[in-house]
């Protein structure tokens, strides 16, 4: 029968050695293992705010209106016989433009001047028998009716004449209104009829609009409130008047060129519209050369005075919150970003006349606001105006910035040090 050997168990002083050995690998394990650097604060780029003078203006879209209007209309019916003038051409006062078929008309006047003919000779003869019976009445040859007769049919006779010569005074202005005149002097637009057209008198359609350019009307719509506060400046001698409640204003047209003549903005007469609140302010200018057309869309200004303590913003540093109300970022003293709740006055150009909120030497973020909020640290440098309009990149590196500080989380110059790392930690 053979002897069972059992295996010794371990003994504890082992167990011990082996626990050691297990704790020294994982501690040796952790420390090889860094924990990744976090990332660099978000690069922003910033505007200096500055006291500034600044020459304060109202632009102010509106249309050209012709000074005058004349649509003209046929007052007598007839066929137009020929057009005496050249569509877009300029007509002067009184010019013929139309020549409407005077036949009837001419017909018409002679029968009137022959039917006051006739009246006129039929009352000389009731005259004479008037004048012979009076003497005979009086003597009481005839009797009183015979000769009441006599003088009650010269009366009637006159009547005729009168009559008559109003029936030929009709003809003879028909006669005229078949030559169609211009009533104003005007530039001539597109023709709505050709010869051999038949036209009725008073008709609806114009046969052509006539439109007087020199000089024109500028109409722009605003608000009442604005109108007041203009009449208000213009009464504290911040306009330049040009006359009794008048303005003085130049224009921009459409492709942003300024128009050489200066214009008169007009206060009087005018009135709120009840549903909206606007109202339409009238400005005149002269226009020799005819550059302004009726319906062009242009930009009146008015210089309202200089304000020397401007605080300006550019547009691209200034938000809105959820209630509409602008806001702006500033970096702090500590390099945090803070949020003030600002006021702005208007827009001139790219920027904003900033009135409460901001005091000169504020540092206004104007570039990287997408990736900050209140109260974080970020790496900020400045920029200037001229390098703003051109759309400098935010993300290079402030004056006087350590190399890579305003570099990308994952960059390549981010990585090689942490590979250095581990590798010397590996060896």
């Amino acid at each position: 029968m053979r002897d069972r050997r059992t295996t010794p168990f371990p003994r504890p002083q082992s167990l011990k050695i082996v626990c050691c050995g297990l704790v020294y690998a994982l501690a040796l394990g952790a420390c090889s293992t860094k924990p990744a650097p976090p990332p660099p604060p978000p690069a922003v780029s910033y505007v200096v705010v500055q006291l500034q003078s600044v020459e304060i203006d109202t632009d102010l879209p509106g249309r050209t209106t012709a000074f005058r209007i004349a649509q003209i209309v046929p007052q007598v019916n007839g066929v137009i016989l020929k057009r005496m003038f050249v569509e877009g051409s300029d007509v002067k006062a009184g010019q013929q433009l139309y020549q409407i078929d005077p036949a009837p008309f001419e017909a018409t006047l002679a029968s009137g001047l022959a039917t006051l003919a006739k009246a006129e000779a039929t009352a000389v003869s009731a005259r004479l028998l008037a004048q012979r019976y009076k003497p005979l009445a009086d003597a009481e040859a005839i009797s009183r009716q015979t000769y009441d007769n006599a003088v009650a049919t010269l009366g009637e006779n006159e009547a005729d004449i009168a009559s008559a010569k109003a029936t030929v005074e009709s003809a003879r202005i028909n006669l005229v209104y078949t030559k169609v005149l211009s009533p104003i002097a005007g530039r001539s637009g597109r023709s709505s009829v050709t010869e051999g057209a038949l036209v009725a008198a008073n008709q609806s359609t114009a046969l052509v609009t006539i439109q007087q350019l020199d000089p024109i009307y500028v109409d722009v719509t605003q608000s009442s409130t604005l109108l007041l506060r203009l009449k208000r400046e213009l009464a504290n001698g911040k306009l330049h008047k040009t006359g009794a409640n008048q303005a003085e204003v130049s224009l921009k047209l459409e492709d942003e060129t300024a128009f050489p003549q200066k214009g008169v903005l007009k206060f009087s007469e005018v009135s709120v519209d009840v549903g909206t609140g606007a109202i339409t302010l009238r400005a005149e200018y002269r226009n020799p050369d005819e550059t302004l057309l009726p319906g062009m869309f242009v930009h009146e200004q008015i210089i309202e005075g200089t304000d020397d303590r401007a605080l300006m913003v550019p547009q691209q540093g200034v938000t809105h919150d959820q209630r509409g109300l602008p806001t702006a970022m500033v970096v702090s003293a500590e390099s945090k970003v803070e949020l003030r709740t600002i006021k702005t006055d208007r827009a001139i150009g790219d920027q904003w006349l900033v009135t409460d909120g901001l005091a000169a030497g504020d540092k206004v973020i104007v570039q990287g606001l997408q990736g900050i909020k209140p109260g974080v640290q970020v790496t900020a440098k400045e920029i200037s105006q001229a390098a703003l309009r051109d759309g400098a990149d935010p993300s290079t590196p402030a004056s006087g910035a350590p190399a890579g500080s305003g570099s990308k989380p994952g960059s390549s110059d981010q990585k090689a040090p942490a590979q250095k790392n581990a590798s010397g930690n590996a060896t």
